[in-house]
């Protein structure tokens, strides 16, 4: 094989490397999108269904505001020390990735841990998604986030795998900056979340 033809499939291969890095980019900002029309569905649903309490207590009566507060704070907290985890990347320590990575997991454990024990505690007192509309409006549009919560802690377990394994590379990198996107948007719909559902809940 002759030196030029060495150096076009190295363009070659390099070309095919950036083509798969946009379609992934494009591909992830696709499934944003996507689940900004889910939200938006759910977040519609809520607002016509919020008033149909079929004569039970409203919204407003059943959740503890001081409670949902601390948890929101849990979930913010997250998305700040998983901009430290970001800081640390750029600057290739990986030691300083899994520590903050392993913070933003457990900000998010926590989170997770006070919006399961908010649902067990509505049910021991016969509040569930079938009492009501407006609960089944709740039930899906809480349990939806906490889902997708959920699916970013497993992310980020398997990625303080990869960092612990591989350091951080130039393709932890990339799918670190997407799993940063993905919890940051978590992040702004539970904003949306507490704000719908608990605050004007509670006027």
């Amino acid at each position: 094989m002759t030196a030029s033809a060495t150096v076009l499939d190295a363009h070659h291969d390099h070309h095919d490397h950036h083509d798969m890095d946009d379609i992934d980019v494009f591909g992830f900002w696709v499934y944003i999108l996507t689940d900004c029309l889910l939200f938006a569905t759910i977040f519609a649903a809520f607002a016509v269904l919020r008033s149909s309490t079929y004569t039970g207590p409203t919204l407003g009566s059943l959740v503890s505001l001081p409670y949902v507060l601390a948890e929101t704070m849990f979930l913010l907290a997250s998305s700040f020390t998983y901009g430290l985890a970001m800081i640390s990347m750029y600057r290739d320590k990986s030691r300083q990735v899994l520590f903050w990575l392993l913070v933003t997991f457990i900000f998010g454990l926590g989170f997770i841990g006070m919006e399961v024990n908010e649902f067990i505690h509505l049910a021991m007192e016969g509040h569930t998604w079938q009492t009501s509309a407006a609960l089944s409006a709740f039930f899906t549009l809480v349990g939806t986030h906490g889902c997708h919560v959920t699916v970013g802690l497993i992310w980020m377990a398997l990625m303080m795998f990869q960092v612990s394994k591989h350091g951080v590379n130039k393709p932890i990198k990339r799918r670190l900056t997407y799993l940063g996107l993905f919890w940051h948007f978590l992040d702004i719909v539970w904003i949306f979340v507490f704000t719908v559902v608990y605050l004007m809940g509670a006027v």
